[in-house]
Formats: C-alpha cells, sequence, structure tokens
C-alpha cells in the first residue's frame, strides 16, 4: 500500500510540472536542430502568459532581494523597517522602500510571482521553476571587493550556487516532464537547455561596489597603490566577461546587463565631500560613465566567444541621470537627499533602522544613500523593457529579448 501511495504521489508531481511547462513543451520541436528555425515556445501566447520561463538574477544590492537576510555575518542587510515600508511583504531584504528593478521588470514580464531569493531554504523544487535571485548586497565583480563588507556572496559565488544547486535541482523536477514530452528529441541535444534554460533571461547588475568600496575607498587602496582607471576598468570587464561566458558555458544564452548608476550623484558620495545643492562628484561619475562604455562594447563583441547569446544592455545610468537633470519632468522635487534617516553605522549608505522617512516617496531619487526609490526603479524596469532608444535599451530592449 506505502509503495502504491508512493509511486502516485510521484506520478502526480510529473503530471503537475508538465502542467507548469505546458506552453513551453506543447511546441518544443527537436530544439536547436537548425540555426534559426522558429522557437521551442509559440510565439503566440496569450496576453496573460508569462514571456520568459524564469528569470536567474546576478549582482549587488541594487538587485539583491534578500539574500543577505540569511548570511550569518552580514552588515549589508534590508531586512528592516523602513525598508519595504511600500512593500506588501514589508522588509524583505530589499534595499527600497518598495520593488527593486527586478521586481519592476518581472511584473512587466508577467512572471507568476516575486523571484525567491536562493538562500532562503524555501527556494528549492518547484519554487525555482521560474527563476531564482542570487545577488548579494556588497558584492562586486571581483571576488575581494565584497570581503571588504563583511559575509557577501561574490559573483564567482553566485554562478557557482546557480551550478551546483539550482540546476541539478531544477533538472531534476523537469525530468519527469522532460521524458514525456521529448521522447522523440534528437540524440545529442538536451532538452532541458533547448527549450527551458535557453528561455530564461539571465540578469547582471553588478560593479558599482568595485568603483565605490574598491578603488575609490581610501582605506583600502591608497591612491598611490592605485592602477590607472582605464587599466582598473579593463580589468572588470575582462573578468565579468568570463563570468558571462561561464553562466553561457551553463546554459544561458539571453543576457541583460545592467549599467552602473551615476554614483558620483548618490547621497553617500555627496556627503563625503560635504557637497550641497544638486551638483555630483564628476571623477567618480566619469568612471563609472568609462566603465558603462567598456560593458555596452562588451555587448557588440560577445558574439564572437558567445555566439548563440543575445544581450540587452539597460542603461540604467542614462535613465536615472535624466530624472536627476530634468527633476521637474518626471515629478521629482529631491535628487541630492536620500529620503530616510542614515544610520551612522553604515557608512553613509544605509537607513536607519526604524528611523524617519520622507512623506512622498516617490518624490525622491534615493532612499537612502546609493539605492534608487521604488518610483525610479519601476522607471528602469519600464524603459528597459519596452523603450525604443538605444539611449536606454542596446541594441534591443528586455521586450524583443524575451520574444526572441
Amino acid at each position: 500500500m506505502a509503495k502504491r501511495v508512493k509511486n502516485f504521489l510521484t506520478v502526480m508531481s510529473i503530471i503537475f510540472i508538465s502542467m507548469l511547462l505546458q506552453p513551453l513543451h506543447g511546441h518544443c520541436k527537436a530544439a536547436g536542430v537548425a540555426r534559426g528555425r522558429r522557437s521551442c515556445i509559440d510565439k503566440a501566447r496569450g496576453k496573460k502568459q508569462r514571456q520568459v520561463e524564469g528569470m536567474f538574477v546576478f549582482g549587488s544590492s541594487l538587485v539583491d532581494n534578500g539574500n543577505n537576510n540569511f548570511i550569518n555575518g552580514s552588515v549589508v542587510r534590508a531586512d528592516y523597517l523602513p525598508y519595504g515600508v511600500d512593500f506588501p511583504l514589508g522588509p524583505s531584504g530589499r534595499f527600497s522602500n518598495g520593488r527593486n528593478v527586478i521586481d519592476a521588470l518581472g511584473e512587466l514580464l508577467r512572471l507568476p510571482g516575486l523571484v525567491p531569493p536562493f538562500a532562503d531554504p524555501a527556494t528549492r523544487g518547484r519554487a525555482a521553476l521560474h527563476g531564482v535571485n542570487f545577488a548579494s548586497g556588497g558584492s562586486g565583480i571581483l571576488d575581494h571587493t565584497g570581503q571588504l563588507t563583511g559575509a557577501v556572496m561574490s559573483l564567482r559565488q553566485q554562478i557557482t550556487n546557480f551550478e551546483a544547486v539550482t540546476l541539478p535541482d531544477l533538472r531534476a523536477q523537469m525530468h519527469g516532464a522532460m521524458a514525456i514530452n521529448n521522447h522523440r528529441m534528437k540524440k545529442g541535444h538536451d532538452p532541458f537547455r533547448e527549450c527551458y534554460l535557453s528561455k530564461c533571461l539571465f540578469v547582471i547588475g553588478t560593479g558599482g561596489n568595485d568603483y565605490l568600496l574598491n578603488y575609490f575607498n581610501p582605506r583600502n587602496n591608497g591612491t598611490e597603490d592605485r592602477p590607472p582607471l582605464l587599466e582598473f576598468t579593463r580589468s572588470l570587464i575582462t573578468k565579468l566577461s568570463e563570468h558571462l561566458q561561464r553562466l553561457y558555458s551553463l546554459g544561458a544564452r539571453k543576457f541583460v546587463v545592467f549599467s552602473i548608476q551615476p554614483n558620483g550623484c548618490t547621497p553617500v558620495v555627496r556627503s563625503f565631500l560635504n557637497l550641497t545643492g544638486d551638483a555630483c562628484i564628476e571623477p567618480v561619475n566619469d568612471a563609472v560613465a568609462l566603465f558603462n562604455s567598456e560593458l555596452r562594447r562588451l555587448v557588440d563583441d560577445a558574439r564572437s566567444r558567445m555566439p548563440a547569446a543575445r544581450f540587452s544592455y539597460i542603461n540604467s545610468y542614462r535613465i536615472i541621470k535624466d530624472m536627476l537633470d530634468h527633476p521637474a519632468k518626471h515629478g521629482v522635487k529631491e535628487t541630492g537627499r536620500a529620503c530616510c534617516g542614515i544610520s551612522r553605522d553604515s557608512s553613509g549608505v544605509l537607513c536607519e533602522k526604524e528611523g524617519p522617512i520622507c512623506r512622498d516617496r516617490t518624490k525622491y531619487v534615493f532612499f537612502d544613500g546609493l539605492h534608487p526609490t521604488d518610483a525610479v526603479n519601476a522607471r528602469i524596469a519600464r524603459k528597459g523593457y519596452g523603450s525604443s532608444s538605444p539611449e536606454h535599451a542596446y541594441p534591443i530592449n528586455v521586450k524583443q529579448l524575451a520574444m526572441l
């Protein structure tokens, strides 16, 4: 009797996964047999259906949705009020009053729910089917950047977590459904990669901490020991390219990469020089602009190393800078100050626990010393998702990437 129950539950589990993947497998026809053939997924989906199978996220606090909550020794956390004051779940580890850009982008892509954080023990099995967020606040492209802020998951470790834990977990979850729906798949082809991973977005938002916490940090690197800016920037791009190629080797095909925001205009950077008014620290912005230019070039050159990959570069620098330069146009009143009271123990970055906040968060660009408000995150997502301007999304926007 027990054995029959166990077999019944196994069959029901396979049927459940098959139902979840029905929009995918119903149209999967020997994917990858020839280049240029139509997608595994029928392009004509219903309006209410998700546009991608899932979203896997890597990077720093701008895209972290709670991983640091589960890391012992992490001091870069947003699991307390006033963070999440406008978020349905309250303080969740997102560095914003509400949504971060990943949440807003997921809504536009019609994902069935929030992308769960990897470090949450509940993010296993079916919970990971539509994506996982691996990002960790305080991390950077370089391994040692993250070490400066206590315990974080480096970008390298984030990708290792995807490879060693989430990838085999997903394969195991889908094995039964794949076997049923793809028994005619030609030998030598991997239906999991070709009909699932290739239809997911891999989102990377990182790099800012490598400048703020590393290159420009006097406690870490004296100016006499600092490499030339161009040399440092190109080393970051080289390392990031290696990380992207690693994801590509694991099956990633659709990449969304975010530029670094105008860090020279953030309250934390401005406060170090006691600036008043709307002035920005241009040397910091110049460094970020150099990185962003090299990142866009990386997108152009990626095809030689990753021929099947497609990219959407989201210029969050330009989107935020336009709000800073033309606040009235975007309904913004405060561009230089943080909405929340800043903690003295966070080097000018994080909100004070249970501290004061501004009344109307929609009028502020920055919620704390570094991170944008919900309203700004939503604007970045909208522009990245649907803008036809290469100043916002290049060479295609996220919606176009999802439809490929």
